[in-house]
């Protein structure tokens, strides 16, 4: 006698919110969604779990294609460059792809990052941001073992506030710009990573930030 269960019946409205909600396939979707028993979020979680581990494979392949996205902010103020990068000409050309690179270039003109990923912050400005907030911490009078978890709190947030990697998307505050790198990858099939950007402000000397062994555009 059978003990498998019935198959979850899935509605195609319910399919096509997880498609807008995630840019996903359709196939993906609903098998994220039976996988999930019809629960939304649970499919959501379902999704970034497996383009993440899509994306950890992917990530090892060299991305020496790519475009360089811009974006004016309304008025001439603010104008940001962003190198993007993937594998291969034909994906640089998609709409997926150059939608992408705009988008990340409106976020670095309102969050005005000053590091791509945490591993670009130098020790030196580390060592400075620590002890800043040792001092902070140290000054309420809470024991030692209290002002450790107090600073490495606060260093996540320093990450996530000056990072671009860390920051949560302008426009979507659920999904931070290194977990739309990792749907895109999921959604493209191929390596997606951001090399470099720079931001310019009128009156401002110089901005932007580079990824290794890269530099930023002079202003």
């Amino acid at each position: 006698m059978s003990t498998q269960r019935p198959a979850v019946q899935i509605p195609a409205q319910l399919v096509k919110e997880l498609r807008e909600r995630t840019n996903a396939g359709f196939s993906d979707c609903r098998a994220a969604l039976v996988e999930a028993g019809g629960d939304i979020e649970k499919a959501i979680s379902v999704l970034r779990k497996k383009g993440q581990a899509a994306a950890a494979k992917k990530a090892q392949r060299e991305a020496g294609e790519g475009l360089v996205g811009s974006y004016i902010h309304a008025g001439g103020k603010i104008g940001v460059l962003v190198e993007l990068n993937c594998e291969s000409d034909f994906v640089a050309r998609t709409d997926a792809f150059q939608q992408l690179s705009h988008d990340i270039a409106m976020h670095v003109a309102a969050l005005d990052p000053r590091y791509v990923r945490r591993e670009e912050v130098t020790p030196e400005m580390l060592e400075k941001e620590r002890d800043i907030y040792k001092a902070q911490a140290l000054a309420t009078g809470k024991p030692e073992a209290v002002v450790e978890k107090i600073v490495n709190g606060k260093m996540e947030k320093f990450y996530e506030e000056n990072c671009l990697y860390e920051q949560h998307y302008i426009k979507d505050e659920s999904v931070t710009i290194h977990e739309m790198i990792t749907q895109a990858i999921a959604k493209l099939g191929e390596n997606i990573s951001i090399r470099r950007f720079v931001r310019f402000k009128v009156g401002e000397v110089s901005g932007g930030a580079a990824g290794p062994e890269t530099s930023t555009v002079p202003a």
